[in-house]
């Protein structure tokens, strides 16, 4: 039905029934095929789905959504691309569901942008992605932003073209400035002070309780940060550093423009050489938000506290 290798379809449901028909249905017809398939959905959905597959479920890579796709922009490289990029010669199937009741209005844009972007990074790819929306569980505006990230939409009634189809108005859409902070810790640096960036960072971060491999992920995502402030946005930036909602927060804001929509969002063989940046700070946060423009970005990385 569609000429596109890569088919992306948004799954409509009501209930657990619902819910598990279709995505049982889905993974059952991949493994008939010989299709590798995979599954990150959150926990109580994945239960659900492991328990209809019964024994074939260890024939699929099961995931926990709340933990791989934490943050938005790392799902297309840690979970998407990981699993896809394992089997280059085979289509693939993958259920993806980043977007469930409990996301909060911080974490949706990032979200929403994510779907979008989905369809820039597997064109022409033989892969089909499956997202689950619960309609009884999410906004009318999230089934809205569905119909324009996903070019297929599902039901209990069956299959169609969405006619709302237009990722780039999702993306374009979120870019927005964020919201201002009322209490925070800053420093301007260049790079005769780059090193202060991470201790300042360190410094906040011990005093919430960070210790260990954790605090060692926020020093490594804030030099990432500030390296590409130096080399990509003009030389200088600003550090500010706050707690909102339970989170430490780390912003990187320089006079760069960051124009490629993917940029973190493709996996890097380790063996290339060049900076990993933002694809580093996607991998270690908790959620990553970006508001770019001619002249101005921002980069704010947020981490979970202990």
């Amino acid at each position: 039905m569609w000429a596109e290798p890569f088919v992306h379809p948004a799954l409509f449901y009501r209930g657990d029934g619902e819910y598990v028909s279709a995505t049982t249905a889905f993974v059952l017809e991949g493994l008939a095929a010989g299709e590798p398939v995979a599954v990150s959905v959150p926990p109580r959905n994945l239960a659900l789905i492991e328990a209809a597959l019964g024994d074939q479920a260890k024939d699929v890579l099961l995931l926990d959504m709340t933990k791989a796709g934490r943050n938005p922009g790392r799902i297309i490289p840690g979970v998407l691309r990981a699993f896809a990029d394992r089997h280059p010669d085979q289509h693939v199937r993958i259920i993806g569901e980043p977007i469930w009741p409990g996301r909060t209005a911080t974490e949706y844009p990032a979200c929403a942008q994510h779907e979008a972007l989905i369809n820039l990074s597997f064109t022409g790819r033989r892969v089909t992605i499956l997202c689950p929306y619960d309609l009884d569980g999410l906004t009318d505006e999230v089934i809205r932003e569905a119909a324009r990230t996903h070019p297929v939409l599902r039901d209990a009634t069956g299959e169609w073209a969405s006619d709302d189809y237009a990722p780039e108005l999702v993306v374009d859409g979120h870019n927005r400035p964020l919201d201002e902070p009322e209490k925070f810790v800053s420093l301007s640096f260049d790079h005769t002070n780059l090193s202060a960036v991470r201790a300042v960072a360190a410094r906040e971060a011990v005093a919430v309780g960070f210790h260990g491999d954790r605090l060692d992920d926020i020093r490594l995502a804030v030099a990432e940060l500030g390296a590409n402030s130096l080399d990509h946005g003009g030389g200088s930036g600003v550090l500010r550093v706050w707690i909102e909602d339970d989170r430490l927060v780390c912003e990187v804001s320089d006079s760069g423009h960051i124009t490629d929509p993917l940029v973190g969002r493709r996996p890097v063989d380790p063996r290339d050489a060049g900076s990993r940046g933002l694809l580093i700070v996607n991998l270690l946060s908790d959620l990553v938000r970006l508001h770019t423009r001619e002249g101005a970005t921002t980069v704010r990385a947020y981490f979970d506290l202990p």
